[in-house]
C-alpha cells in the first residue's frame, strides 16, 4: 500500500468506527452490502461478512436495534449494552480496510483509533441522551435517535464513497456532540426545594 492508500484506508475505518458508535449494526451492514456487491474490498478473513447469513443477521440486528433505541427507557438501557459492542464494532471496522498491512501495525491501530473512535462517539452520545432523559422525561430521545440513525447511515455511505470527507462529517459531529454535552453540563440545575 502506498501512504496516500493508508491514509485513505485509515479515514475509511476512522470515519467507519465513529458510525459505529452512533449505531453499532448498521454501518456493519453497510460494509457488508457493500463488500458483497464488490465496491469495498475485505482481507480473506473478513470475508464471513459478505455471506447471506451475516447479512440477514446484521440486518435484523440493525432493524431491532433502531426500533429499540425509540422506546423510552429502553434506550438508556441499550446504551449500556451497546458500549461494548461499539467497542468491537469499532475495531473490526477499522481493520476492514487495513488489511494489506503488517499484523501488528494493523491491530496495533485498529484497537486503538477503531475502538477508541466508536467509544468516544458512543460515550458522547450516551451522555446527551441521559441528559435528554432528564431534561426533558425523554420526550426529546426519539429526535437524538433520529439524528444518531441518519449521522451513521451518512457516514458509512460518504466513508465508502469519499473517506476523507466522511472524516470531516466525524470530526463536525464530535465538535458538535461536545458543544450539545458542554451547553446541557453548563445549566444550572434547578434546586428542588424551591
Amino acid at each position: 500500500m502506498s501512504m496516500i492508500e493508508i491514509l485513505l484506508a485509515v479515514a475509511l475505518g476512522l470515519a467507519l468506527a465513529a458510525a459505529v458508535g452512533l449505531r453499532v449494526f448498521v454501518p456493519l451492514l453497510v460494509v457488508a452490502v457493500a463488500a458483497r456487491m464488490g465496491n469495498f474490498e475485505l482481507s480473506p478473513a473478513l470475508a464471513w461478512i459478505t455471506t447471506t447469513p451475516a447479512v440477514v443477521t446484521f440486518a435484523i440486528a440493525a432493524v431491532v436495534e433502531v426500533a429499540a433505541y425509540y422506546l423510552p427507557g429502553v434506550d438508556n438501557l441499550l446504551d449500556l449494552l451497546m458500549t461494548p459492542l461499539a467497542l468491537v464494532a469499532g475495531t473490526l471496522v477499522m481493520v476492514a480496510p487495513l488489511w494489506e498491512l503488517p499484523p501488528l501495525v494493523k491491530w496495533t491501530v485498529a484497537i486503538v483509533a477503531g475502538g477508541g473512535a466508536a467509544g468516544i462517539t458512543q460515550g458522547l452520545s450516551t451522555v446527551l441522551r441521559a441528559k435528554s432523559t432528564v431534561g426533558t422525561a425523554g420526550l426529546g430521545n426519539p429526535l437524538i435517535a433520529t439524528g444518531e440513525l441518519g449521522g451513521a447511515l451518512l457516514i458509512s455511505i460518504v466513508a465508502l464513497l469519499v473517506p476523507v470527507l466522511a472524516l470531516v462529517c466525524v470530526v463536525v459531529l464530535l465538535v458538535w456532540l461536545l458543544r450539545r454535552w458542554r451547553r446541557a453540563s453548563a445549566r444550572p440545575e434547578v434546586d428542588a426545594r424551591t
